[in-house]
């Protein structure tokens, strides 16, 4: 009996945790979009996006001398991505005209599967 719970678990547990995986990854992918959103928003009333300096802060407190902001843009605060990491934001990005980058699962640039990055 033994012996078929652990085959059992051999088989079953591997996929499980595949799938958990993927899920943080399409987590990361939500949160990505939802920040991408709230980013156009300040975006429309600063007409221009938060500064490097300012990061994703600027959704959630009035940058200092801002008189348009009409935050707060998200209605939380910001989160962090499924493996507990900060977003890293970038403006001017390299890819457009801001960076919204989680590092995955081992939170360091680059990596393949879940460790791959995650971007807008």
């Amino acid at each position: 009996m033994i012996v078929i719970i652990g085959l059992l678990a051999g088989y079953v547990a591997p996929r499980y945790f595949s799938q958990v995986g993927k899920s943080e990854v399409q987590v990361a992918k939500a949160q990505i979009d939802s920040l991408d959103k709230a980013l156009d928003l300040y975006r429309l009333d600063m007409r221009r996006y938060p500064s490097t300096e300012q990061g994703l802060r600027a959704l959630i407190e009035r940058p200092a001398n801002e008189k348009d902001w009409r935050g707060p843009y998200l209605k939380k605060a910001i989160p962090a991505d499924p493996w507990g990491n900060a977003f890293v934001y970038r403006q001017p990005g390299t890819k457009g005209e801001f960076d919204l980058i989680s590092y995955g699962r081992d939170g360091k640039p680059g990596g393949s599967g879940e460790d791959a990055d995650i971007s807008n």
